[in-house]
């Protein structure tokens, strides 16, 4: 299991020059061993405000504990940023899933762009596919998983995945591309897209120059690289660089 991280935060110069913290939703996650599972994270809110949901290739789900109540979500991938409004005081845990998995009752093209399914439960336990579960946690969360992997209720495209591994790989065949925007909810070029801005955003948070990020991940320009942060962050560089709100969960996807 790999350590720990944490979500980018200014640093404490950084805070002092900008007055008050935008950080107000606090989280950690890490890397999974599991084969279809990319990170599990938790977070928990200090009070109700906006972030900026960037866009994701992933699909996953939720524990939300909200008010006293607990619920369980399945949520599709984001193609686009959004802006979006959190509670105060809650806490989630969640589970997001490489791409080429997917619940056959819940395709992620089904769910996409902040559409969840939320299924019914108590605080302890919910159900699924007419069964009674207990809600996983942050330790136990492959071993959640890997029941949802016997029961059949999370599938793997290998046709996706092989696809997926090759980084110049394409879909010239029109029911393998069927088949991956099945399995993905988006176009094999939309989710490149997707995981380039992120990444991209991830060496930006970082410090490195804008120009060292254009040629390191092979956009054509500064203009290319702003467009595509635009609409897949919701944030320009120079937005990033001053911290004007704070991102969802963003976290290196290629840790070394």
């Amino acid at each position: 299991m790999r350590p720990l991280t944490r979500a980018a935060e200014p640093t404490v110069a950084a805070r002092r020059e900008r007055g008050p913290s935008i950080v107000f939703i606090h989280f950690e996650d890490r890397a999974s061993d599991s084969p279809v599972v990319e990170r599990v994270w938790r977070s928990h809110s200090e009070r109700t405000g906006e972030f900026q949901s960037m866009a994701s290739a992933n699909w996953g789900v939720v524990v939300t504990r909200l008010r006293g109540e607990t619920t369980f979500h399945i949520r599709g991938p984001e193609t686009c940023a959004t802006l979006a409004e959190c509670p105060p005081e809650g806490e989630w845990l969640g589970i997001q899933f490489r791409p080429g998995s997917f619940m056959p009752l819940a395709v992620p093209g089904s769910l996409s762009d902040r559409r969840d399914l939320a299924l019914p439960g108590s605080r302890r336990r919910f159900s699924l596919d007419g069964s009674s579960w207990e809600y996983p946690g942050f330790d136990n969360a492959e071993a959640f998983v890997e029941r949802l992997l016997k029961k059949g209720l999370v599938v793997v495209d290998p046709v996706v995945v092989a696809a997926l591994q090759e980084p110049s790989g394409s879909l010239p065949d029109r029911t393998r591309q069927r088949r991956f925007q099945r399995a993905t909810g988006m176009s094999h070029a939309t989710l490149r897209q997707i995981e380039r801005a992120r990444r991209a955003t991830a060496l930006l948070v970082g410090g490195r120059p804008v120009a060292d990020v254009v040629f390191e991940l092979g956009y054509y320009d500064q203009p290319h690289l702003h467009r595509s942060l635009r609409h897949y962050v919701g944030q320009t560089p120079a937005q990033l660089a001053r911290r004007e709100r704070q991102l969802s969960l963003l976290y290196n996807p290629d840790p070394a």
